[in-house]
């Protein structure tokens, strides 16, 4: 027995849009700036934590906060100049409109910024079958704290118990098991299948293509493991 899926929650980056290694580049050119040598590995596999989590991820939670504010804006302005070159991964716009024809409700939770939200948007092009974007500014913590899964949960009218999320990294499977929903795990982040499962992941898929040609085994897969461990 499985519980009825309404809804599916998505991150964006690294899940829908092929972003996650220019974010990884723009960090780095944004730490070289301030004199802070962070490996880009490093740096890659902290894509998917918000700004306000990454710092101290990879600069320590005693590093001097002064310039904090400056290194996020270097990122940002470095990011933006790829704004325009940003492109769906395969098979994610396909994906959206599967989920809304089947009457499932598509819902964004990201940890993007407002900014840098408006040209994940513009690159999906997909706003006709979103019913709610959430972002970073919406809430207190970034993932893998559930804060704007709870932000989503909330403006979108479902609940974790009908939901399932699906994203690149494992903060968002952290963000996603904070709150008991089952996460679906793509690779387009960069990060291993034997990993994404490892920290909880209920299936893992190669893309949002991927995922589409198996969704039906996707969402049983995802409730079968969330109903075992509940």
């Amino acid at each position: 027995m499985t519980r009825p899926v309404t809804g599916v929650l998505f991150d964006v980056d690294g899940t829908l849009v092929d972003s996650v290694y220019l974010h990884a580049v723009a960090w780095w050119h944004a730490f070289r700036q301030f004199g802070h040598d962070v490996e880009t590995a490093r740096i890659h596999r902290a894509i998917g934590m918000g700004s306000d989590k990454i710092l101290d991820h990879l600069l320590g939670p005693d590093h001097d906060t002064a310039e904090d504010d400056a290194l996020r804006a270097a990122h940002s302005s470095l990011y933006a100049v790829h704004w325009t070159a940003l492109r769906p991964l395969a098979g994610a716009r396909a994906l959206l409109h599967t989920c809304a024809a089947r009457g499932l409700r598509n819902v964004l939770a990201t940890s993007a910024s407002k900014p840098e939200l408006k040209a994940l948007l513009r690159c999906l092009d997909a706003d006709s079958v979103i019913n709610t974007v959430t972002s970073a500014d919406d809430a207190s913590e970034s993932k893998p704290a559930p804060d704007i899964v709870e932000v989503a949960l909330r403006r979108s009218g479902l609940s974790a118990e009908e939901v399932v999320f699906v994203g690149d990294s494992i903060w968002d499977v952290k963000a996603a098991g904070a709150l008991s929903i089952p996460c679906v795990g793509l690779t387009t982040g960069g990060v291993s299948i034997a990993e994404l499962l490892d920290h909880g992941a209920a299936a893992v898929y190669e893309d949002p293509q991927d995922l589409l040609d198996n969704l039906d085994e996707a969402l049983t897969t995802a409730f079968r493991v969330a109903l075992t461990t509940a």
